[in-house]
């Protein structure tokens, strides 16, 4: 892209040109004469925007005002109606101000002078270049300055307003606390404004496409809201604008905002009914939340989950010049009573219930972003994780980070902020007790491993990348129990017993088969084993229950309840079968079902347990583009999906976004119905406005399949 334009500041006010001044030495009681040379009248200031812009890599936000990353310089051209600048005679100076009420002691003010050459490392001026009527200025702001909104105004006798300009990190600056040195990441941590987010179970990872849109027209003034409305602003928005130069202290801000469960934040969570509002799933990007939230004087958009508010989360953060990125962790525990254990007990129908509000998610994503802690000792800076997800208060407040990756896997407890809470959701030990129909209680030999499968987008590629080894050693290492037990005794927890390891005896586990699609039939199967020379009487219960990903559990959808005798050192096989007719409309939007077998030895009460969750595969959305792709020339996508249901769908509708692909707006394709087996089919047309690599997102929504995400990469040229 080749910059052309300019933004320019018309000045009303005029500096006049200085007499010589004259002051009274009241102690030796005659006058001294001081000359001042004759000022410079401006009369026009060219912030020169899209030059700027695109230096600054913020050229994305637009040309019409500046947007400039901090610790690196930018151009500025004054147009003068008389006077002429001469080196090593003209002087003036200048004053930066952010915040309600600037200060120099708070850093949200800076005089500073011009100077020979702009000095990287604080508030600094000179001049690049200068010829007849203009004077081109090179200013520099240090790469720890508050970022926000600012005024810039130059003094030379008097005070000239030169414009305003927003600040914001910069990933790119060696002197920067978010700096990042691969440019590669840096494109897709900082610049990239889509992703995938991955959700699923552990032994099936789905994902979606999700528009961040952080460039998107309105969304960094919406970004640069969040802050502005956070409590700790509203209470003292000077010392709050005053530690803005921190990414730990704006994105632990981020976390809490996110939320609306302590402030006016963002989103609403929701698991449950949402009927009175946008079902979390239906959300492609974080565009409209952001636009919803801002446009409607703060009040909260209903509703999120886990994943939307970490991808909103994303959003702002990349928005704001912190390099981030969503981060899904599957069999996440939620330990509410801060032992590391998490408890479930199970009855002789397979009705798993928890007593201390402890609970294991299919997957819960949070955020990570890049930075250096000072605030903690050598080696763990790099990536930080924070969740905007309200779960637990950390210093009574819904936010939780940023805490240091590397920290959760040497089990530092103690460190800042929340590491307790986050090393549970991926090292918690997990117990089982079964609870007979007498009243008695018994631990199973039951072995479940949360925190699998640590996954978050590759770089520059639409493939999964497994980082679990960042989070953990090997489950079952030495290093990981070494781990758990110092993480136990920094937590003040009894030394935890060691993983209870499968006897010899009765054996089971749940088998499923490939591509359960939703709107067939089909079975699951117990697999029972008797690695005994005795023969074994024995009861199975398995059932299956329709779940949510975070573990709540719904309406029953399958059940098989039976006496049977194992021979010695054999096996069956028993199956379920699972009908759609039954199913249809115990699942939720989530497409989850939890399998739940259960063995109990007739003769000794002992007891086998297994279970899973398998996830039903939704159909898959066609997406065609048709034309050449050409930046500002219109194009058409042909979008298609085939219903795979034995009955109609009815009050279909095709939602369809993407950055810098149809100007920051959701197009939306209504059909009345598609009938069993038959494609529902829409065209929808956009205008590409940067040239480069962008998703198109689709989601289609009707009143029997709710959510079926699909997206099209497109290359548009110049």
């Amino acid at each position: 892209m080749e910059p052309t334009n300019s933004t320019s500041t018309t000045l009303s006010c005029k500096v006049q040109k200085q007499q010589p001044t004259v002051v009274q030495n009241k102690q030796l009681n005659h006058p001294r004469i001081t000359t001042t040379m004759a000022a410079l009248d401006i009369e026009r200031c060219e912030l020169e925007c899209e030059i700027n812009n695109f230096g600054h890599r913020t050229y994305l936000n637009g040309r019409d005002r500046l947007i400039v990353r901090r610790g690196q310089p930018f151009t500025i051209t004054l147009h003068l109606r008389s006077g002429q600048f001469q080196p090593g005679v003209t002087t003036f100076s200048f004053v930066a101000e952010t915040g309600p009420s600037p200060c120099e002691s708070t850093g949200t003010k800076a005089e500073f002078s011009l100077s020979g050459a702009v000095n990287l490392n604080q508030w600094s001026a000179a001049v690049s270049c200068h010829s007849g009527n203009t004077v081109s200025l090179s200013i520099c702001s240090p790469p720890d300055a508050r970022i926000g909104r600012y005024s810039l105004t130059m003094t030379q006798g008097g005070s000239t307003r030169l414009g305003d300009f927003i600040l914001l990190f910069n990933p790119w600056c060696p002197g920067d606390s978010v700096y990042m040195e691969d440019e590669a990441e840096l494109k897709e941590y900082v610049l990239t404004q889509d992703g995938l987010i991955f959700r699923g179970t552990e032994k099936h990872i789905t994902h979606c496409a999700w528009n961040f849109g952080q460039f998107e027209p309105g969304i960094l003034d919406a970004c640069l809201q969040v802050l502005d409305m956070n409590p700790k602003y509203l209470s003292n928005a000077d010392h709050d604008c005053s530690k803005r130069n921190d990414p730990i202290y704006v994105s632990r801000v981020v976390s809490a905002m996110i939320n609306c469960n302590d402030d006016k934040g963002v989103l609403a969570g929701n698991w449950g009914d949402c009927c009175d509002g946008v079902c979390p799933m239906s959300w492609n990007g974080s565009v409209e939340i952001l636009r919803n939230w801002s446009g409607s004087a703060c009040q909260p958009v209903k509703y999120g989950q886990c994943w939307v508010f970490a991808a909103v989360g994303c959003t702002v953060l990349r928005a704001l010049g912190i390099p981030s990125r969503v981060v899904t962790n599957f069999l996440s525990a939620h330990d509410c009573n801060s032992n590391l254990i998490i408890e479930h007990y199970c009855d002789e129908n397979g009705n798993i219930t928890k007593k201390t509000g402890d609970s294991i998610w299919n997957y819960h994503c949070w955020v990570e972003s890049w930075m250096t802690r000072p605030d903690l000792k050598p080696g763990f800076d790099g990536w930080q994780a924070s969740d905007p997800t309200p779960q637990e208060r950390s210093e009574g407040v819904f936010c939780c980070g940023p805490v240091s990756v590397k920290a959760i896997k040497e089990g530092e407890l103690t460190f800042k902020y929340d590491a307790p809470f986050v090393f549970a959701e991926v090292n918690a030990d997990v117990v089982y007790w079964v609870k007979h129909k007498d009243g008695s209680q018994k631990k199973m030999s039951y072995c479940d491993e949360v925190g699998q499968h640590i996954s978050t987008k590759s770089v520059g590629k639409d493939i999964r990348e497994d980082i679990t080894h960042l989070y953990k050693y090997p489950e079952g290492s030495e290093e990981e129990r070494r781990v758990f037990e110092k993480a136990s005794h920094q937590n003040k927890l009894l030394k935890p017993q060691p993983k209870p390891q499968p006897k010899p005896g009765l054996g089971l586990k749940i088998k499923v088969t490939e591509g359960m699609k939703k709107g067939c039939d089909f079975n699951v199967y117990a697999v029972v084993t008797n690695n005994t020379p005795e023969p074994k009487e024995c009861h199975l219960m398995f059932c299956a229950r329709a779940t949510r990903y975070n573990s709540t559990v719904g309406e029953e959808c399958g059940m098989k309840d039976l006496d049977m005798q194992i021979p010695p050192n054999e096996g069956k096989q028993i199956p379920l079968r699972l009908n759609y007719s039954k199913y249809c409309e115990a699942i939720t939007e989530d497409n989850l079902i939890k399998l739940v077998a259960l063995l109990i030895n007739n003769e000794t009460i002992d007891s086998v347990l297994a279970v899973r969750d398998i996830y039903l595969e939704n159909p898959e959305i066609k997406i065609k583009i048709l034309g050449e792709p050409k930046q500002n020339r219109q194009l058409a996508a042909e979008i298609t999906l085939k219903n795979p249901l034995s009955e109609p769908l009815h009050g279909c509708l095709f939602c369809v976004e993407g950055a810098n692909l149809t100007d920051g707006k959701a197009i939306q394709e209504p059909i009345a119905s598609v009938s069993p087996g038959q494609e529902a089919k829409v065209k929808v047309y956009f205008t590409p406005r940067q040239p480069g690599l962008m998703k198109l997102v689709v989601d289609f929504n009707s009143n029997k399949l709710r959510d079926v995400k699909g997206y099209k990469n497109i290359i548009i040229g110049k």
